[in-house]
């Protein structure tokens, strides 16, 4: 019976984290709800006991239930039946065991009936659900609008909906449009209000994952006359499944298929404000795409873990010329990159959702009290590191899911380009990770002035200065030296004062500051995780090699181009 968290070491050793101390003090405003709640934690260790707990039985449905219905469902799909979504078999299987486990619903308080827990935890969850099954890791991780629902929301609302969500009820983000992809200034579906304050949707979106849910968060345009962001606010709409919602056809995709992509029409739709009018894009959805790239690392984290699984027992178990083909060098090599940048992409996520545990929290804290002095300066620290962290952590999560799904395959060779092996399923569902929430091209974008502007510098010097283990001491000197190096980078292009050139580095510049992070991250988890079984030493020496590799590598290519010879890739 595998349970995908407890056989996982890795995945609770991040609950021990120092900084957790300081998370979960902050989440539990000082464990305020004991005397309210039977069931609230009462101290530090109550509430570490709970997350092992709760994730321990998210690890068992997963390896037990999601898992093995994987292969079904993306087989079967969804159908749409008189304008209404109908989930796959095994899809409807999970949604029900979770929620009959009181899973949904993990981070929001407990007055509506949620867990209250901190971030790590719950994008803990959905790493393990996204190892068991990519595509319907989208359903589970939707559960994200109900903290833009508690974040923003008037309190009528949040009694309304916050509730249900806890009880399983599902939720969707309806922001795309036929002409309004990445361009959500370009949004058209319109919103009316009526004499009595309520409002009504019309219009069409396109692209909306797990169309047909119950809970609707949209994207409207709200002010007549307008063409661009200021003229759009948010809604949330109930879906009723009374036809005034059609779901006009699922889209016919490559992968994540037990996951509905849905084309809706909205025809006078009733929708409830959320925050104020206009700030639809400029504040509520750029917050909500911040925690959906969080989800989407979580994602490609979990389907990286399901690629090395698959990889390590095909190796282990296939036999080539009389020994197993892990014993190759080219397959164990492939192995342990796979591991490594498993890890590294591991040891990115539960910073970067360190980071926003502590500012999300101390938002909270900010709207029931004024913040002290040295809160609000740590508010704003933690809130620059997680802005600058997420488009990080979803631009390589997601570039490595997809480059170990094709080792995947590659280690399973004819066989991996079968369906009888999940290699493939996982190669299909990888794709997608690096296009939608934001593509990687995008994240560069959101990433560049970080560099620029020395924030990843900074935070990489801070990572330099902290103790780690002898055992390392060699690996932080070939680490500085590779950070005196993307300084000089940095330099350089920033001294050539042309934008266009700038734009061109800026991907490079953008991983070498990852690279290093990265490697430092690893070597911190390291030191503080000691020798284990599951090889995690070994990946602090991989992932140094591989990274340093591939910091030299852009280093020698930007070095070789001067502004003018932008003009070759045009």
């Amino acid at each position: 019976m595998p349970n995908f968290y407890t056989e996982n070491p890795t995945l609770k050793f991040q609950l021990s984290h120092p900084l957790m101390t300081k998370i979960v003090s902050l989440k539990e405003r000082n464990f305020a709800d004991k005397d309210l709640y039977d069931h609230a934690a009462r101290d530090h260790e109550d509430t570490i006991d709970n997350y092992d707990r709760v994730l321990e039985i998210i690890g068992d449905i997963c390896g037990n239930i999601i898992a093995p219905n994987a292969e079904n469902v993306d087989h079967e799909g969804p159908q749409v039946i008189n304008n209404r979504v109908k989930y796959a078999a095994g899809t409807q299987q999970n949604h029900d065991t979770l929620a009959q486990a009181g899973l949904y619903g993990m981070s929001l308080p407990r007055r509506f009936g949620g867990l209250n827990f901190s971030m790590v935890p719950y994008v803990m969850s959905a790493e393990l659900v996204s190892r068991a099954d990519a595509g319907f890791a989208n359903i589970w991780g939707l559960q994200d609008c109900a903290e833009t629902i508690n974040e923003f929301a008037s309190e009528e609302i949040k009694q309304e909906f916050l509730p249900r969500v806890c009880k399983g009820e599902t939720c969707s983000m309806d922001l795309t449009e036929p002409d309004a992809g990445s361009d959500l200034q370009a949004v058209q579906l319109k919103a009316t209000e009526q004499p009595d304050g309520t409002w009504r949707l019309n219009g069409v979106k396109r692209f909306i994952t797990n169309g047909d849910a119950q809970i609707k968060l949209v994207l409207a345009r709200s002010e007549e006359g307008t063409a661009d962001g200021r003229g759009l606010s948010y809604f949330v709409a109930d879906n009723p499944f009374d036809n005034q919602i059609k779901v006009r056809r699922i889209e016919n995709k490559l992968g994540i298929k037990g996951s509905p992509t849905c084309e809706l029409v909205f025809t006078n739709v009733p929708a409830k404000l959320v925050g104020s009018r206009k700030l639809g894009l400029i504040k509520y959805v750029m917050s909500l795409m911040n925690g959906a790239r969080l989800g989407v690392g979580a994602q490609s984290v979990g389907l990286s873990a399901a690629a090395y699984e698959e990889a390590l027992a095909y190796a282990k178990d296939r036999r080539q010329f009389g020994k197993a083909i892990i014993e190759f060098p080219a397959v164990f090599e492939l192995l342990a990159v796979i591991k490594a940048k498993l890890d590294a992409s591991r040891a990115l996520l539960y910073e970067t959702t360190r980071f926003v545990d502590v500012y999300k929290a101390y938002e909270g804290i900010e709207s029931e009290r004024k913040l002290e002095a040295d809160e609000k300066a740590e508010y704003k620290e933690y809130q620059k590191l997680a802005d600058a962290f997420t488009p990080l952590l979803k631009m390589f999560s997601s570039e490595y899911a997809n480059q170990n799904a094709y080792d995947c395959i590659q280690i399973h060779g004819g066989s991996g380009f079968m369906k009888d092996y999940a290699c493939e399923r996982l190669y299909r569902d990888a794709r997608i990770l690096t296009i939608y929430e934001g593509t990687s091209q995008l994240q560069t974008v959101a990433a560049i002035r970080h560099v620029t502007t020395g924030s990843y510098l900074k935070q990489i010097r801070a990572y330099e200065a902290q103790p780690i283990s002898r055992e390392f001491e060699s690996l932080r000197k070939r680490l500085v030296a590779l950070t005196d190096v993307y300084e000089f980078m940095v330099t350089t292009v920033l001294e050539k004062k042309s934008n266009e050139f700038l734009d061109f580095a800026a991907r490079r510049l953008v991983e070498m500051a990852g690279h290093i992070i990265m490697s430092y991250l690893l070597i911190i988890d390291g030191s503080r995780f000691g020798t284990c079984s599951c090889g995690f030493s070994k990946s602090v020496y991989v992932y140094l090699n591989y990274g340093e590799a591939e910091v030299m590598k852009h280093a020698a290519f930007i070095t070789g181009f001067e502004p003018e010879s932008v003009d070759t890739y045009k």
